[in-house]
């Protein structure tokens, strides 16, 4: 068992916690994919869309940057799409555009990951609140450059800070992994996305990420579409299943 429940204020015993929190996570995570299918769905999750979107267009900027590029600008619109502006990859040639393309479909199961990972610990999952919060304010900043972006960005960074400095214990250490949870199944979402060579984005045709991989790589756009769809899953279940075990 982790530490996680350890010192949580339900006034139960750490396992009992632990079995609560597993199971509304279990609940969550069902309650989530059922909603996708129902039109009301969209409108009830419609909080987490937007930080998906955020996350898959700061994972192409960051990237971006890692690579010796830079992160212009990033976008989001109401319907929640967005694109984030860069240039300048200098490292590894079409292997780092590939990785950029990439860093946007496995940004947010990536991050999502990190957060179960950080929800081992009652300490981390506050601190990592924390610096979510104040890295979407940040970012808003630095790179947002959409109307609806300034106001949904900050919006979202303002409820995460109260979560982590507010919000009891057990919220506290629900809160990250729910979030996390959501960021890893957001990949399924929109899964008809992975496996197209083009898409609409913000009225305009372009591009998609997989498209883009595989101009770079060898392969076809859909093969790299089920990679990061099986990829997306695998991180999910290692980040779970080391959040619960000792």
């Amino acid at each position: 068992m982790s530490k996680l429940w350890d010192d949580n204020d339900l006034g139960l015993p750490p396992n009992d916690a632990e079995q609560i929190g597993l199971r509304w996570l279990v609940a969550a995570a069902i309650a989530t994919i059922l909603l996708w299918q129902i039109p009301l769905g969209d409108y009830i999750l419609y909080p987490f869309s937007i930080l998906a979107t955020w996350f898959h267009e700061m994972g192409h900027g960051i990237t971006a940057l890692v690579l010796g590029g830079n992160f212009h600008q990033l976008q989001i619109f109401p319907n929640g799409s967005g694109f984030a502006t860069h240039s300048g990859v200098r490292f590894l040639g079409p292997i780092g555009r590939a990785l950029v393309a990439m860093g946007g479909p496995m940004g947010p199961p990536m991050a999502g990951a990190a957060f179960i990972l950080a929800s081992r610990h009652r300490r981390s999952a506050r601190w990592s609140l924390i610096f979510l919060g104040l890295f979407l304010l940040i970012s808003t900043l630095i790179w947002v450059r959409s109307l609806f972006g300034f106001v949904a960005i900050p919006a979202l960074g303002v409820a995460i800070l109260w979560i982590g400095t507010s919000a009891s214990r057990w919220l506290q250490c629900f809160g990250i992994q729910f979030l996390g949870l959501q960021a890893c199944i957001s990949t399924y979402h929109q899964l008809d996305y992975l496996f197209m060579g083009q898409a609409f984005i913000g009225g305009q045709l372009v591009v998609s990420d997989s498209g883009q991989i595989a101009q770079n790589l060898l392969l076809p756009y859909w093969f790299w579409g089920g990679f990061m769809a099986i990829a997306s899953a695998l991180l999910l279940y290692w980040s779970l299943r080391l959040a619960y075990t000792d």
